[in-house]
């Protein structure tokens, strides 16, 4: 599962070909060892938890970086590689 975007101590990850659990595009979010996966069309969480001002961090990123996640969820869904997306701290 690679790894496109990190900030303030928040790793972001999209696997590859990840459609059967979560049908909707979407990311994987760890701090420390607290993982949420969020969906990218509305920020809400569909598995997990993080921290409430993570989580706050993580809804704002996938605002701002909607179209680039879908543009990476498209690159996944087919296995390619996918291109890092800018974290908030840059």
């Amino acid at each position: 599962m690679p790894a496109i975007s990190m900030f303030y101590g928040i790793l972001i990850r999209m696997f590859f070909y990840d459609t059967e659990k979560h049908n909707v595009p979407h990311i994987h979010a760890e701090y420390q060892s607290q993982v949420a996966v969020y969906s990218i069309l509305d920020g809400t969480v569909l598995a997990g938890a993080l921290p409430p001002k993570k989580h706050k961090l993580v809804v704002a990123w996938i605002e701002i970086h909607q179209e680039d996640l879908l543009a990476d969820w498209q690159l996944a869904i087919n296995g390619t590689k996918l291109f890092s997306i800018r974290g908030l701290d840059q």
